[in-house]
């Protein structure tokens, strides 16, 4: 019996070799068909409610959805361009032209999501002809949204811009500033926050909403609709929509009854527009 066991055992080992490479092989396979079947979408912090129900619905058709949410508005594209995840959802069109402009980034836009209005706010003044002399006025400090708040404070009247089309504006382009306005740089998220400390700041509904410190709707004066500023579902420009995961949670996106209930919720009844339309 030891001599015939000495006969199989060569046998033995190369069926366990065998046996193992198929099961390495068969768990990648398995590993990479679940990296494939799953898809991940980077959010900044407002928008993961409404994302996360449109995901909800999206598992019931057989797309597993993962939302990465990051604090700040540089690294989703960063993480998009290197391939970490597969799209995101924070920018509208002019951020996104800006943003690749400065970095190179082969990023583009997949499909449009919805906007909002932006407006101007004050805890301590019922209209813009009550702002004193020098009233502190909170904007964003990157690039595009503080020219987003230059240009919507020249609408108001209160300053004037030399080019009021000009989507890069900076406060280098303010040629008349009757009411000595003394601008204030945050973080685009944090001009919410300080609602409290100046005497106007150029808010954003959903900002507003998660500070809990006015009622989106209480604006001294709203932009118009414009669709340029609608978020947009932003991928590489080479990235292959396998079994049209992504476009299949962006209709659900568009026609959910539940997406629009929490962007009422979330900005305001009216706040809030369909980007895509």
């Amino acid at each position: 019996m030891a001599i015939q066991f000495k006969q199989y055992k060569p046998w033995l080992l190369g069926i366990t070799i065998l046996i193992v490479i198929l099961g390495l092989v068969g768990y990648r396979y398995i590993k990479n068909k679940q990296t494939d079947d799953v898809l991940t979408i980077g959010i900044s912090p407002p928008y993961a409610e409404l994302l996360q129900s449109v995901a909800n619905e999206v598992e019931k058709q057989g797309v597993h959805v993962k939302l990465v949410e990051f604090s700040d508005w540089r690294a989703p594209n960063v993480a998009v361009q290197n391939g970490d995840i597969d799209a995101n959802f924070f920018q509208q069109s002019v951020f996104l032209r800006n943003a690749v402009k400065e970095t190179g980034y082969d990023l583009h836009a997949f499909a449009v999501g919805s906007g909002s209005h932006v407006g101007l706010y004050s805890k301590k003044y019922k209209t813009l002809d009550d702002l004193p002399l020098k009233a502190r006025v909170a904007i964003p400090n990157d690039p595009v949204n503080l020219a987003r708040a230059l240009i919507l404070l020249h609408r108001a009247g209160l300053i004037q811009l030399k080019d009021s089309n000009n989507e890069l504006s900076t406060t280098q382009d303010i040629i008349a500033n009757p009411k000595q306005l003394n601008f204030v740089e945050v973080e685009g998220p944090q001009t919410a926050h300080a609602y409290n400390d100046v005497d106007l700041i150029f808010g954003f509904p959903h900002y507003l909403k998660m500070a809990k410190v006015t009622d989106p709707h209480s604006a001294l004066f709203l932009d118009p609709i414009d669709k340029k500023y609608a978020i947009l579902f932003v991928t590489r420009r080479d990235y292959q929509d396998k079994n049209q995961k992504l476009a299949t949670f962006v209709k659900a996106f568009q026609n959910s009854k539940q997406a629009q209930d929490i962007l009422d919720k979330d900005f305001g009844q009216g706040m809030w527009f369909q980007g895509w339309k």
